[in-house]
């Protein structure tokens, strides 16, 4: 029996930058690096029930507890729609339940499940995946470079952000 060779996933993006955007490469990588997290993350989170995002919201209901809908919506930078449908499939699926907040009849506070208590381990350990195969062999400097420029992109679009609104 002859023995395959292993192909290794040693390429480096093959994706070409289209000409209509290349005035825009920093922007064309980030989005290129954006879908291929969430695809991973996806493939990662799938035998649990979770689909992205999902997992975020769950790590801050873990870490505070109940929170109102208006507040996972700010602690996660969301808007109330798309909250309000994660938060359904989230209940759906068992992983929290929505009560009445005793201080505010009109507001609704949602709680971790149970179940839900039962999947944070495995969502860290997800999680920490993840982070193993988007930091790949960088150092602990280029790390933290890393950080430290994606913290500057994410303040420069939030300040670009919030320009566009006060319009």
């Amino acid at each position: 029996m002859s023995e395959q060779p292993t192909r290794q996933a040693t390429t480096t993006s093959t994706v070409p930058v289209p000409a209509s955007a290349r005035t825009g490469p920093i922007s064309h990588a980030i989005f290129r690096v954006a879908r291929l997290h969430r695809m991973i993350a996806g493939q990662l989170l799938r035998p649990t029930g979770l689909h992205t995002g999902q997992e975020l919201v769950m790590m801050r209901l873990w870490e505070l507890g109940p929170q109102r809908l208006t507040d996972l919506v700010n602690l996660l930078d969301s808007d109330a729609a798309t909250m309000t449908r994660t938060i359904q499939r989230l209940e759906n699926a068992g992983f929290v339940r929505r009560r009445p907040n005793p201080e505010d009849r009109r507001a609704v506070l949602v709680e971790p499940t149970a179940a839900s208590h039962a999947l944070r381990r495995e969502v860290e350990r997800i999680w920490a995946e993840l982070e193993q195969a988007a930091v790949g062999d960088l150092t602990t400097d280029q790390q933290t470079e890393a950080l430290a420029v994606l913290q500057r992109i994410e303040d420069n679009l939030a300040r670009s952000a919030a320009g566009t609104t006060q319009a």
